[in-house]
């Protein structure tokens, strides 16, 4: 009975001191993710360095919350639109100037929502799911219309007469948040607007006087003889190129403003519309020895406007041209993507567009890299350019509900001009 007693004791000693040594192998676990590294705390009892442990944790909490809030501050007064959706695309947070460019104003601050349901915007939420999908950073440009979302029953959606440019960028967060930044590029697009507003009304004011001095310099050069008819040439021929340009500029401008309404829509045959703009670059294509090479669909017809798309042609192979070398080939391929839309590639044997040019190349009077100009041989025909060609071109293809993209081609190394074109032209509703 006492051995019983005495044994029975002796494993309730054990088991206490094994208990003990655990609860203090756990509480050096934790002070030493609380030690401040101090030869002072680590003398210290183990109750008391637990106690200095827990008063320097509760400190850097605080100095945690002290930086939280100074963030939520410094994003608060961001001049970029912020805000943070979850996994399933629900509004996280939302500053100031989000709120304002998306027109939230129902939305509160730890109000977890659906996106869509605080904002009606396709290419936001497209936005948001390539950087989900891709897992990398994403930007996108589009033209914001703001909704009436919150409404009462029975009340219409509707839409603001007010537009904003949004410029978004967003970056996947841990978890399959997404974290996106809007800039608001109202302002930029505006400044354009005027811009080309001014030199359009420039380009009108400029063609009368332009017209009557060609008349004049028409006159005088019949009765003149060399050397100075040579001089009077020579302002002839600038003057005609001044008149193209403020030409090119009016006709740009028209296309933008009402892009619809400048097309005559009739069925067009494609390859001979092609070889059509290539007979008229010949005699310039024959004096560097290129070749044209068509291949893809035969007899392909679309409907559209065969003067606006004679003249994209006549710009894209133009372009092509001046920038093949001697003895190459100037490719165009037809595809039909499907029974309403195809596809155009015009790609040339030069150097290619450099990657500083490609995100300007449709921009009104840009002219290329000196470097896509070493295999010219004619540079006064690559001076003469006025810059609007393929900005015209882009605005054609846009009234015909087309897109057009610059690359290079991964095969050639040439230029690459891309275009798809819907078959059919569907009206206005």
């Amino acid at each position: 009975m006492i051995w019983e007693l005495l044994l029975g004791l002796a494993i309730a000693l054990i088991i206490g001191r094994w208990r003990q040594n655990k609860l203090h192998a756990e509480l050096n676990q934790i002070l030493a993710i609380l030690d401040t590294g101090g030869a002072e705390g680590n003398s210290l009892p183990i109750l008391s360095r637990l106690r200095l442990g827990v008063t320097i944790f509760k400190r850097q909490t605080q100095q945690l919350e002290i930086q939280l809030q100074n963030y939520r501050y410094l994003l608060e007064q961001l001049p970029l639109g912020y805000l943070v959706v979850d996994a399933e695309n629900q509004l996280l947070c939302c500053n100031q100037q989000a709120r304002e460019l998306l027109y939230l104003s129902n939305w509160e601050p730890n109000q977890k929502r659906f996106l869509l349901e605080v904002v009606r915007s396709y290419e936001l939420d497209r936005l948001i799911e390539q950087t989900r999908t891709a897992q990398k950073s994403t930007q996108k440009e589009w033209i914001f219309y703001p909704q009436t979302i919150d409404r009462q029953p029975g009340e219409r959606l509707t839409l603001s007469s007010e537009q904003v440019s949004l410029r978004g960028y967003a970056v996947p967060l841990p978890d399959r948040e997404i974290a996106v930044f809007l800039e608001n590029l109202q302002s930029l697009v505006e400044i354009s607007q005027q811009r080309d507003r001014t030199v359009s009304d420039l380009a009108h004011e400029l063609r009368t006087p332009l017209t009557s001095i060609r008349l004049v310099t028409e006159t005088l050069l019949k009765r003149l003889q060399p050397p100075e008819r040579g001089w009077v040439e020579k302002m002839l021929q600038e003057t005609n190129r001044l008149i193209d340009l403020a030409q090119h500029f009016l006709e740009l401008n028209h296309l933008e403003q009402d892009p619809s309404q400048c097309l005559t829509i009739e069925p067009v045959e494609l390859k001979s519309l092609i070889f059509s703009a290539w007979n008229t670059l010949e005699p310039f294509a024959q004096s560097k020895q290129l070749e044209l090479i068509y291949t893809g669909s035969e007899l392909v017809q679309l409907e559209g406007d065969r003067a606006r798309l004679t003249q994209v042609f006549l710009n894209l192979l133009d372009n092509s041209i001046k920038y093949s070398p001697k003895n190459g080939k100037v490719e165009v391929e037809v595809k039909v993507l499907d029974p309403s839309k195809l596809q155009v590639n015009v790609i040339d044997s030069g150097n290619g567009f450099t990657p500083t040019d490609l995100p300007y190349v449709f921009d009104r009077l840009f002219r290329t890299d000196l470097s896509r100009q070493k295999h010219s041989t004619d540079l006064a025909q690559l001076t003469t350019g006025n810059g609007l060609g393929l900005a015209i071109a882009r605005q054609i293809i846009l009234a015909h509900r087309g897109t057009i993209k610059a690359m290079n081609h991964p095969q050639t190394q040439g230029a690459w001009l891309q275009i798809e074109l819907p078959r059919f032209w569907l009206s206005k509703e």
